[in-house]
């Protein structure tokens, strides 16, 4: 288990990384990974700093022959998506991640893996715990809520840092050098309902949809996979068209930067109506996963019948919420007309609840544009604004302009094509990095972003490349020795 994965080469990353899994990090309640980390700098005589919003930086002095090099600040976040399997019991605020080994990657057992962005943050921990690897000055910032917000980086005040150049390790193709991101704001439409005793002479079912891959609602946006909200939406918008099927309650997705792998619904339909119903509604799961055959192996859809609710919803708001979810647009938005393959726009449904009179429904809306992106939100508030939802905006966070005379940009893309005798892909990214939010108190600082291979982010079907972290970490490395002169 655990063990077996302090023995993996670099073994002084793998080591930092599970000595940070065994530490409960969920967004927003970070305090014990912050002692943690403040523990940590400490105890290497470290100069160690909180700032205000729960960052955490630590100072490390160059080594012998680098003090003439530009001091670096070496990022990381310190949360992590939580996400389980249905059948998999686990407790994220008291358990660390139980990991094992399936042939080249380090997978956990029923849950998220946490190397978004944990392998970044034991890589920066592994350099300043060395006493043997050549580094300039570094300034190591560990920011907070990056999945949930990005509310560190926001919250990091200018003149705080002194370095010149950041290094952004939360890239997730080891072959990939980010030198851009997309912004976000969240998407929330929120309504009461009355509630009706449920009438007579019906039949009760649940419904559950599972077995979705899920994964990072900007990196796997493009991949058209299934999202859970959409498809629970259209089987309940047919179920109410064809056979005035009501509905008590809705329970779909979780987290606004994850593809929703699953939703579960209670519902009832008249009694004279049940094998009709459950006879058309069969012929349209059938055609769903037909549709997603290729992409969704595993989509399940099941109708189990159950005891009767008590209450079902108005039959006006219902309808409204089922037209507008159909209306709302999930998935690619437009594709950027700049940078070839790269998402611009797109949006996620990520969270559908529909439950004692109040309905809530979280989108997270991207984009390298901001305008489109604004141009889209408006699009999703349209949506639910016409069915009487009322929709506010938050957690708005600029995207990274890319670079293209960037200095830094150009060191580690010719370092890399001298290691490992190929062209890296430089490219943006249809994610959130904290990059752009760090520019803007910090506007000359000069950036870049990679990583190590990581799948599945976001997912409990995520894993990290035990191969692809042997590269990473020989290319930081590299870098470190290379940063350019003051």
């Amino acid at each position: 288990m655990n063990s077996d994965i302090r023995n993996i080469e670099p073994k002084l990353v793998w080591n930092m990384f599970a000595d940070l899994n065994a530490v409960p990090r969920p967004s927003k309640k970070e305090e014990r990974v912050i002692q943690f980390m403040v523990d940590f700098g400490k105890k290497l005589n470290l100069k160690t700093e909180i700032d205000k919003v729960g960052n955490v930086i630590i100072r490390k002095p160059a080594t012998s022959g680098m003090e003439n090099k530009k001091m670096i600040v070496m990022q990381g976040h310190l949360d992590m998506v939580h996400q389980k399997n249905s059948d998999t019991i686990f407790d994220f605020d008291k358990e660390g991640i139980k990991m094992f080994i399936d042939g080249d990657w380090v997978k956990a057992k029923g849950t998220t893996l946490g190397a978004d962005n944990g392998l970044g943050v034991a890589a920066i921990m592994a350099v300043l715990s060395s006493s043997e690897i050549a580094h300039p000055a570094i300034e190591a910032l560990f920011t907070i809520d990056e999945e949930t917000g990005m509310t560190g980086a926001m919250g990091l005040e200018g003149g705080v840092l002194e370095g010149e150049i950041l290094l952004n390790l939360d890239t997730e193709e080891d072959d990939e050098i980010g030198m851009g991101c997309a912004g976000g704001v969240d998407v929330t439409a929120t309504r009461s309902y009355s509630e009706e005793e449920t009438p007579e002479n019906t039949t009760a079912f649940k419904i559950s949809v599972t077995g979705l891959n899920g994964g990072h609602s900007g990196m796997d946006i493009i991949k058209g996979l299934g999202n859970a909200n959409k498809i629970m939406n259209r089987i309940l918008f047919d179920g109410f068209a064809n056979f005035g099927l009501r509905v008590s309650e809705i329970n779909g997705g979780s987290l606004r930067n994850a593809i929703p792998r699953e939703s579960f619904s209670i519902v009832s339909v008249d009694t004279i109506s049940k094998d009709a119903f459950l006879f058309e509604t069969n012929l349209l799961i059938n055609n769903i996963k037909q549709e997603f055959s290729t992409l969704e192996k595993n989509l399940t859809v099941e109708i189990t019948e159950i005891a009767s609710p008590k209450s079902v919803m108005n039959l006006g708001v219902q309808e409204g919420l089922t037209k507008s979810i159909y209306t709302a647009l999930n998935g690619v938005y437009r594709m950027s007309p700049d940078v070839d393959g790269l998402v611009e726009t797109s949006n996620n449904i990520a969270r559908v609840i529909v439950k004692e009179g109040e309905i809530k429904i979280g989108c997270l809306t991207r984009s390298s544009s901001e305008t489109n992106k604004s141009d889209l939100a408006n699009s999703i508030r349209s949506a639910f604004e016409l069915s009487g939802f009322d929709v506010d905006f938050s957690g708005e966070y600029p995207g990274w302009l890319p670079n293209v005379n960037s200095e830094i940009l150009k060191i580690v893309t010719n370092i890399y094509t001298d290691i490992f005798k190929e062209n890296p892909e430089v490219a943006a990214c249809h994610a959130g990095l904290e990059c752009g939010i760090l520019g803007q108190n910090y506007p000359d600082m000069d950036m870049v972003s990679f990583g190590p291979t990581i799948r599945g982010a976001h997912s409990p079907d995520e894993r990290a490349s035990i191969t692809s972290t042997q590269k990473f970490w020989k290319f930081l490395l590299a870098i470190l020795k290379n940063v350019p002169k003051k």
